[in-house]
C-alpha cells in the first residue's frame, strides 16, 4: 500500500507543478488554489509512504515520478522540446526508480 501512496504522491506532485505554471506566479486564483491543494495532498501521501519505505528511496522516487511526469506533461501540453537525449535521460531516470523499488 505504501508504494501506491508514493505513486499517487508523485502524480499529485506533477499536478501541483502544472498548477504552479498555470497560476502565472500565483497571480491567478484558481490555479493557485489547485497548487496548494495538490501540494498538500502530495505531501500527505508522501508522509504515509515514508512510514514503510526508507526515507531516501521514498523521496527519490517521489521526486523522480514528479520529474518524469512533469517533463512529459510539458512535452505533450506545453510544447517543451522532446529531443532524443532528453528522452534518453528520462528513461535512465525511470530505470533508476525501478532499481530503487527492486532493492527496497
Amino acid at each position: 500500500m505504501a508504494w501506491l501512496y508514493l505513486l499517487f504522491a508523485g502524480l499529485f506532485e506533477v499536478g501541483f507543478a502544472v498548477a504552479l505554471k498555470q497560476s502565472e506566479g500565483l497571480s491567478k486564483l484558481g490555479p493557485s488554489i489547485a497548487f496548494v491543494i495538490m501540494g498538500a495532498i502530495s505531501f500527505v501521501l508522501l508522509t504515509k509512504a515514508m512510514a514503510s519505505i526508507p526515507l531516501g528511496t521514498a523521496y527519490a522516487t517521489w521526486t523522480g515520478i514528479g520529474a518524469i511526469g512533469t517533463v512529459l506533461v510539458g512535452i505533450v501540453f506545453f510544447g517543451d522540446p522532446a529531443s532524443g537525449l532528453r528522452l534518453f535521460f528520462l528513461a535512465m531516470l525511470l530505470c533508476s526508480l525501478v532499481g530503487l523499488k527492486l532493492v527496497s
